[in-house]
């Protein structure tokens, strides 16, 4: 029985990656975009990738940041996808290579309990190009499921995880369902369970 869901955010939870919107605010969203597939199809480091694709952002108004972040395009299906899994007793936690901007706010409109992301630095209201937090590596999101299961007591056969690209793929070696849900196909050889359609409750058809 399922205890534990663990939610990414940019492209599962939410329609889109946040920090291409940042991007298309100005002008660089191509450059960003380019970069950013390159990470979530394992081609290039996400540590790399991540300062980089921040480190051009510099500048930017941080209440752009949070206008952008506060108006993000969630996924088909999450809000009533996450209430279902809280009505089974699952606890619901995202996991985010992207930001607090974003995730934090998203947290009480999606209903989840818990957000664990990037926090982007920010100084005299402009961003200075630099960022830190949670899941900043590779092996970030397995690193902090096994330490929630630990917390919470819960085995990895009782533990859901649900992504699209290769940052992703740590946390899947410590969940017995695991659900590549409009993936990479990096990510989908190591799933028991492929969404193709952009409609999260799809996964409740299959648990």
């Amino acid at each position: 029985m399922l205890k534990l869901a663990v939610f990414d955010f940019d492209s599962t939870l939410m329609d889109g990656e946040t920090i291409d919107f940042f991007a298309d605010e100005i002008g660089i969203g191509e450059e960003v975009s380019r970069i950013t597939e390159e990470a979530m199809s394992g081609r290039l480091d996400f540590f790399e990738s991540l300062q980089e694709r921040v480190g051009l952002l510099k500048g930017l108004d941080l209440s752009i940041v949070e206008k952008i972040s506060h108006n993000l395009p969630y996924m088909n299906g999450a809000i009533e996808l996450i209430a279902e899994l809280k009505k089974r007793d699952i606890k619901v936690v995202c996991f985010s290579g992207g930001f607090r901007t974003a995730t934090g706010y998203a947290k009480d409109i999606l209903g989840y309990d818990a957000d664990f992301s990037n926090v982007l630095h920010h100084k005299d209201g402009k961003l200075t190009g630099l960022v830190g937090g949670d899941m900043m590596f590779n092996f970030s999101k397995g690193d902090m499921l096994v330490r929630l299961q630990n917390i919470l007591g819960v085995t990895k056969d009782e533990t859901l995880v649900c992504g699209d690209g290769a940052n992703d793929l740590s946390m899947f070696a410590h969940a017995g369902t695991r659900v590549a849900f409009c993936a990479r196909e990096i990510l989908e050889k190591e799933a028991n369970i492929i969404i193709k359609e952009k409609d999260l409750t799809k996964i409740l058809e299959k648990i």
